[in-house]
């Protein structure tokens, strides 16, 4: 508890932006699903011959995986928050246009006949009597609205979008629970915070639903609109506006430069020592998109604009991106992704920051003792004792286990897709006993582990360099000549002590700001 504690109050400010951040955006999501959801059910209240498509479409929509969603979506509206926002709403049209139909369904007819017969027209009786009378149903479709979203929310962080999933998803990669907790918490809090803030919206405006109603059976109720809805509706259009706004201002600035990186420490590390490069060096402003998806989000925002540039790796841009064979010339594979980028992508490839992360395999030391595994080859003729559990992008690309498995003929008797750090705490509880590695990361080192020799020379170099928009480096002048500073200041020893720094909870941009002071390159 008392580590907790700590680290809550080292990262404070931290917190306390994504917190905030997550507020704005689950907020703004909610608001508009509730713009859309309530109108579509009154719609098909009335025209009930469309209800059951209507609500069947919501429910396909629903039963789609948030993360395939995320996908689909991604190609549309890029990276940040436009694809997280448009995601949350979707499912969250479901409850509230669900409970709009069943509570306004579901209104007893004297009661409207009574309405009718004291002259009120259809829109009086539907704002004064239909829509307060059904508030209770109405409303808890929108709790759970609002408590999905805010859990939901949090995979806004894998897009670059920010919100509390930045710290769960980071705490997942470097298996620390404080840093899942520190996340997780706040989350929760500001679920149980919404839903209170509904229940006493939804107190005042049954409440006046039930004195309508009676002044409906006394025929008193006179004609006109209610205070009350107004001030409700002028709040939730103003909140919708503003959020918006901010949403809308930073988006279309175009004066910032953003520095994007996928989603692991290395990267997280990397990506904040590029951006405080330019910050401390520089006028420009800088917007952090950091812990990103893998290679294919990165990329795909940066050919479309969405981040102006990342840091990549050679062997990536050779076999994952170009689709190439893999090449253990370290200089042709530079000098052959440079070129392809520059023609095809209009993108151009710095010089490489020093270290070579290439993939590896790593066991625990006890169980390559047991079966006297010292490279890939030897690991083969016991593949069929094991289970490898590795990240999902490994199992899947060429450079990967497919490529490996046909050069050394490895017959695992399982694979597991894991994601970051879950793949480090398997193998120590022994649940897989191979996994891929960087001969980078700090968890080799924090776990004790063997790395294997690829033998064979299978995996291709992977060096890492920021790679940058032409028309960035154009708009920028003073950007190409800071970012070659980096060239050759990163060794592969200083890199796994940087990693294993973050592994043990140090925050990545501090980490990446001792570094730079280091090396002289900020003050």
């Amino acid at each position: 508890m008392s580590s907790f504690i700590n680290f809550t109050i080292d990262r404070k400010d931290q917190i306390l932006s994504l917190f905030l951040q997550h507020i704005e955006l689950t907020l703004f999501a909610v608001i508009v699903s509730i713009i859309i959801g309530v109108p579509i059910g009154i719609l098909i209240t009335r025209v009930r011959k469309i209800s059951s498509t209507v609500i069947a479409l919501a429910n396909v929509v629903q039963s789609i995986p948030s993360m395939a969603l995320l996908g689909f979506l991604i190609p549309v509206f890029g990276i940040g928050s436009k694809p997280a926002i448009v995601m949350v709403v979707l499912y969250s049209l479901l409850p509230i246009i669900k409970n709009t139909f069943t509570g306004l369904k579901n209104i007893q007819p004297h009661i409207i006949e009574a309405a009718t017969g004291i002259g009120l027209t259809k829109n009086q009786i539907l704002v004064k009597i239909s829509l307060p009378l059904a508030m209770p149903v109405i409303m808890s479709g929108i709790r759970i609205s609002v408590v999905t979203a805010v859990g939901l929310m949090t995979i806004a962080a894998f897009i670059g979008a920010g919100g509390l999933g930045y710290l769960v998803f980071s705490g997942v990669q470097t298996v620390n629970n404080n840093m899942i907790l520190a996340g997780a918490i706040p989350a929760s809090i500001l679920a149980l915070l919404l839903d209170l803030i509904i229940g006493k919206i939804e107190n005042l405006v049954t409440t006046e639903g039930k004195k309508n109603e009676d002044l409906i059976k006394s025929k008193k109720l006179k004609k006109g609109r209610n205070k009350k809805y107004k001030i409700v509706a002028a709040i939730l259009i103003v909140i919708t506006i503003i959020s918006g706004s901010i949403m809308f201002y930073n988006s279309q600035n175009k004066k910032v430069i953003v520095i994007g990186s996928k989603n692991f420490n290395e990267q997280l590390i990397l990506g904040n020592m590029v951006a405080s490069l330019i910050e401390h060096n520089t006028d420009y402003k800088v917007e952090r998109k950091l812990n990103l998806g893998g290679t294919s989000v990165a990329f795909n925002a940066l050919k479309s604009g969405n981040i102006d540039m990342y840091v990549e790796y050679t062997g990536t841009g050779l076999v994952d991106i170009m689709k190439k064979p893999t090449i253990s010339d370290e200089k042709k594979v530079y000098n052959d992704v440079k070129s392809f980028f520059d023609k095809n992508y209009n993108i151009e490839w710095l010089k490489p920051i020093g270290f070579n992360n290439t993939y590896a395999l790593a066991m625990k030391k006890n169980v390559a003792s047991k079966y006297n595994i010292n490279t890939v080859s030897d690991l083969s003729k016991v593949s069929n004792n094991m289970i490898l559990g590795s990240t999902m992008e490994f199992l899947n690309r060429s450079d990967g286990y497919p490529g490996l498995n046909n050069k050394y003929g490895l017959k695992f008797n399982s694979t597991k897709g894991l994601d970051g750090g879950l793949r480090y705490s398997s193998l120590n509880k022994n649940e897989t006993q191979v996994t891929d590695a960087f001969l980078t990361d700090g968890l080799l080192q924090k776990f004790n582990l063997k790395v294997l020799k690829d033998d064979k020379n299978f995996f291709p170099p992977y060096y890492a360099a920021p790679i940058v928009r032409e028309d960035t480096l154009k708009k920028f002048p003073k950007l190409k000549p800071l970012l070659m500073k980096l060239a050759n200041k990163i060794t592969d020893s200083e890199m796994r002590a940087l990693n294993y720094k973050v592994d043990n909870g140090q925050d990545p941009q501090k980490v990446a700001d001792e570094f730079l002071r280091s090396k002289h390159l900020i003050k």
